[in-house]
């Protein structure tokens, strides 16, 4: 079972709807984990409603820190917040570019979570032919 991680600086916004789909989509193939360079005290409360609006629920999560997470992941992805990791190893790291709905209006974050979940199903395609090399 691989081991995958979407890292933000707060893991408050996008991380928490990565964590969310990725449990959804890749439950069959990895463990799936969020976590924040940063402290912060809540997930973001428009970051709920786009989960909650997929069917999903996001009452267990909260924001979390690297070293709530695994110390080894086969997969690391960084939000597009200019997160440097160098205390996490990793078979592969990514980073998704992706903007900070937060203090946009809920629009916005429908937007985020539309293009996380694109990207996640595009992961699960590229774990399914092998392109990774692990």
């Amino acid at each position: 079972m691989l081991k995958i991680a979407f890292v933000c600086i707060h893991n408050s916004c996008r991380s928490q709807i990565a964590e969310a789909l990725g449990k959804k989509y890749l439950a069959e193939m990895a463990e799936v984990w969020s976590a924040g360079t940063e402290e912060y005290p809540e997930v973001k409360p428009l970051a709920i409603a786009v989960i909650k609006e997929h069917g999903l629920d996001p009452s267990k999560q909260h924001p979390k820190l690297l070293q709530d997470i695994p110390e080894e992941l086969d997969i690391l992805i960084t939000m597009g917040c200019g997160v440097s990791c160098p205390t996490v190893p990793t078979k592969y790291r990514e980073d998704w570019g992706l903007n900070d709905p937060s203090g946009g209006p809920i629009e916005q974050f429908r937007t985020t979570r539309d293009l996380i979940e694109a990207k996640i199903l595009e992961l699960r395609e590229r774990i399914n032919r092998n392109e990774f090399d692990f």
